[in-house]
């Protein structure tokens, strides 16, 4: 990759690392506001971008060893909100409440936006950031789809006026995050392995 490659593709990704940071916030808090079980589970997801396109940042710059740590603490951050939507989840599991639908349905059409936004950069340079980038690329389409379940989850539960759809369709976005999260470090474990014996070091 040249340097106008490169810095085509540290631009784009930083663009949609921003994006999912700041939307992560967006749909954490009206979440908590709306009840949703399901929506704050998805918020976790903003965590996971941000961390894969902030690595694809760092890849182009930074050593393997340093990648690792960066992974790792990424993965961690991950888990954070990860935990928080599990506890609600566990608490609200006896007997499930319908979430307010209009905020949960209006913050959905918002996530479908930035997801569609962030894929539509990612496109542009994907062929240039290799795996990481068909990863970014991926994630974020993938996201879209997510982001529609939640809003059939919404309008069924407008319908039948349950917390049902909402504790289930959260609990597999929960599931979700935690293999995310594990996936992250799992490669920043095969950068410290391989920066280990790049250095002539035991590998433990």
């Amino acid at each position: 990759m040249n340097t106008f490659e490169a810095s085509k593709v540290r631009r784009a990704v930083l663009i949609v690392a921003t994006l999912n940071f700041a939307y992560f916030f967006v749909e954490f808090f009206v979440a908590l506001r709306s009840g949703s079980v399901s929506l704050l589970a998805d918020s976790v997801d903003y965590l996971e971008d941000t961390s894969i396109n902030l690595l694809i940042f760092i890849a182009l710059g930074w050593t393997l060893a340093k990648r690792a740590v960066m992974g790792k603490v990424m993965a961690v951050v991950i888990l954070g909100p990860a935990a928080i939507a599990a506890w609600e989840a566990i608490q609200r599991f006896s007997a499930p409440e319908a979430p307010a639908v209009l905020p949960v349905i209006l913050v959905s059409l918002g996530a479908i936006a930035i997801n569609g936004t962030c894929a539509f950069v990612i496109a542009r340079v994907r062929q240039h950031s290799g795996s990481l980038g068909s990863a970014a690329f991926l994630s974020a389409r993938n996201d879209v789809l997510v982001n529609v379940a939640i809003i059939v989850m919404a309008l069924i539960t407008a319908v039948i006026q349950s917390g049902w759809p909402d504790l289930i369709l959260g609990i597999f976005i929960i599931l979700l995050a935690l293999h995310a999260a594990h996936e992250v470090w799992e490669v920043s474990e095969e950068e410290r392995l391989a920066a280990k014996a790049l250095a002539g070091e035991a590998i433990d």
